[in-house]
């Protein structure tokens, strides 16, 4: 630890965050470095921190790298304290190379880009319903992806299954197939190459079927609080259940920490990035943002290009105009990406309505 006497009115954090400790370090109003220090990862660790960070004067602001992860629960402790949390980027490898790494290298970094204003991103709050369907999500994308496993496993032993099995079940298809093998029954030495296969198909079928059960149970889980949370966005054509969790996590529990549609195009990759050189002026593609969010917004074109009387028509005279598919899709997720964002807006004022309502009855 490292630590001068200087103390100053105001004062900027930067946080270094790890798994089992965060390394904090403080600057003055004009970036003088006032000390550093190693804290654990527990709530009395938090506490520490930012009493720490307090003792050097009037706290402004906090950057934390990694809001979203290892520093989560570090950027809750200090909301709930009321102090101002700002969201670091990781310093780029540039810069790195330059400087060096350390923790108190980075935890400076993480301050002076605070209190220079380069950062400027309002963590999300992880503190409502939207982080309750996070996590449920998360879950359900592990279950989905070990089921599809399980079905490309089973296929796969069938194909080099003996001939009289493989004949048995190579044309049936996959939920007959699941229900086929789920109730086959070993009758012999398991040293038998088809005994043994048929305890794998079974042993595969059932990890299926009760995999399909915990993902039938997680969708309806999803409903209800995605219904609760977002109806509005539901609303809209094209989004159903999975298309709105994506993006009530994407934009998080309090979406008003987005400035502007522009910022949440930006935030979707759906904003074409400017690459103008001379007399060149142009736009090229943005393949930065929240993938999934990206993935969300693909789901709703391509259901409205299927079913939607206005979108079909936008996607003729777009055509006639000389624009490819995927460029006329890129268009189409930029508007959608305006939609969505007026909804979510909508939902933050029906929030913020029904708690002054509570607040008014409650007094």
């Amino acid at each position: 630890m490292t630590s001068m006497t200087t103390t100053a009115a105001d004062v900027t954090g930067g946080v270094d965050t790890h798994g089992q400790t965060h390394h904090a370090a403080a600057l003055d109003s004009v970036g003088r470095q006032l000390g550093d220090r190693e804290f654990p990862t527990t709530p009395a660790g938090y506490r520490a921190l930012l009493s720490w960070l307090q003792g050097y004067g009037h706290l402004e602001r906090v950057g934390v790298e990694g809001t979203g992860t290892y520093g989560a629960g570090l950027t809750r402790q200090l909301r709930a304290a009321g102090v101002t949390v700002v969201e670091v980027d990781r310093p780029d490898r540039k810069a790195r190379r330059a400087q060096g790494k350390s923790d108190p290298l980075d935890a400076y970094s993480a301050a002076r880009a605070a209190l220079a204003g380069t950062a400027t991103g309002v963590p999300k709050a992880r503190d409502g319903r939207v982080e309750a369907i996070r996590s449920l999500r998360v879950a359900r994308s592990s279950a989905v992806k070990a089921r599809s496993q399980a079905t490309n496993q089973l296929k796969a032993l069938i194909v080099t299954a003996p001939v009289d099995l493989r004949e048995q079940l190579r044309h049936l298809t996959t939920t007959t197939l699941v229900a086929a093998c789920a109730r086959l029954r070993p009758t012999g030495d398991i040293a038998d190459p088809e005994q043994a296969t048929k305890t794998a198909l079974r042993r595969l079928a059932r990890r299926h079927q009760h995999l399909s059960e915990e993902i039938t149970g997680a969708d309806t889980d999803l409903r209800t609080l995605v219904a609760a949370a977002a109806a509005r966005l539901l609303a809209l054509p094209g989004v159903g259940t999975e298309v709105a969790g994506q993006i009530l996590v994407t934009a998080g529990d309090n979406p008003d920490r987005l400035r502007s549609e522009a910022a949440f195009a930006h935030l979707c990759g759906v904003a074409p990035i400017p690459a103008n050189s001379g007399r060149t002026h142009r736009h090229r593609l943005n393949r930065g943002g929240d993938r999934g969010a990206n993935n969300a917004l693909y789901i709703v074109v391509l259901g409205r290009l299927r079913y939607d009387s206005r979108t079909r028509a936008y996607a003729q005279r777009r055509t006639t105009e000389g624009l490819s598919k995927p460029e006329i899709i890129r268009c189409l997720k930029r508007y959608v990406a305006r939609e969505i964002f007026t909804a979510l807006t909508s939902r933050t004022a029906d929030n913020q309505s029904r708690r002054v309502a509570a607040t008014s009855t409650a007094a």
